[in-house]
């Protein structure tokens, strides 16, 4: 049983397809791991999000997917709490017949995905977590936003995104002195003194755990011991990435092939 993560697909389908046809991908056997952001920005996110789907009801919990920022805009969009932004690209997707069962199945994403795979424990989380969280710290967080995306009181969630736990699992990049985040979304090379990337803030510590996330294009592939971060940029004409985790990290990369009239200048602010 192999066990694959992808970063972030953004609605480039013809990528992921073509990156999936160099996986070996065994659908009966093996899991599949999303780290979010499966919209906007890139042409096709309604095939991205019938791909998943159909994924699902095919490998069961063996498919996982969390949110990402640009989920929550569409589902926020999709129950009328945000407008259009100028770089979006979801109409196919809100006005597709079967938006309302996409956008429900969306809903019904988690925030977190902790599992044990080859004797070694995983989060998956798009951006990632906040400093001083313990697993079962994020998990209740997790939960507690779970419950509210799901319910009666999505709306009010999503009008107020800045709230800490929704910022750490969906937007985090960097952090400031006192452990606050920042909006720089630059390579790390370049940032401004007195930041740190918030995987240099939180104490990770356990030699057995390993953070999978994406969300920071201009990041790049990035490898540690305890961190794969996997946003390659890809729907700014740069590559999307795939870890396999029980196999020494074996990593494929597929350069973007969908073409997307909508998105004219890069800009790796997602």
């Amino acid at each position: 049983m192999a066990t694959w993560a992808i970063g972030d697909v953004h609605g480039c389908y013809r990528t992921l397809r073509a990156l999936l046809g160099r996986m070996d991908l065994d659908v009966r056997r093996d899991r599949l791991w999303m780290v979010g952001d499966l919209v906007n920005r890139g042409p096709r996110s309604l095939k991205v999000l019938r791909w998943a789907r159909a994924m699902e009801d095919e490998m069961g919990e063996r498919f996982r997917v969390v949110l990402g920022n640009h989920d929550l805009h569409l589902i926020a969009r999709r129950l009328g709490v945000a407008g259009a932004r100028p770089r979006d690209t979801l109409k196919k997707a809100l006005k597709a017949k079967d938006a309302p069962e996409l956008v429900d199945w969306l809903r019904r994403r988690p925030f977190v995905h902790f599992e044990r795979v080859a004797g070694r424990d995983y989060v998956l989380v798009h951006a990632g977590l906040r400093p001083g969280w313990s697993p079962e710290d994020a998990l209740k967080a997790a939960g507690r936003l779970e419950r509210r995306l799901r319910g009666p009181e999505a709306k009010r969630l999503l009008r107020r995104p800045n709230r800490k736990s929704l910022v750490a699992f969906t937007r985090m990049r960097m952090l400031d002195g006192k452990g606050r985040p920042h909006a720089y979304s630059g390579p790390l090379t370049d940032a401004p003194s007195g930041l740190k990337p918030w995987f240099r803030v939180v104490p990770r510590g356990c030699p057995e755990r390993t953070i999978v996330c994406g969300h920071w294009a201009a990041l790049g592939l990035h490898l540690e011991d305890d961190l794969i971060a996997l946003d390659s940029g890809c729907v700014w004409g740069g590559r999307l990435t795939a870890v396999r985790l029980d196999d020494a990290r074996r990593v494929l990369q597929q350069k973007m092939v969908d073409r997307n009239p909508e998105t004219n200048r890069a800009s790796r602010s997602l």
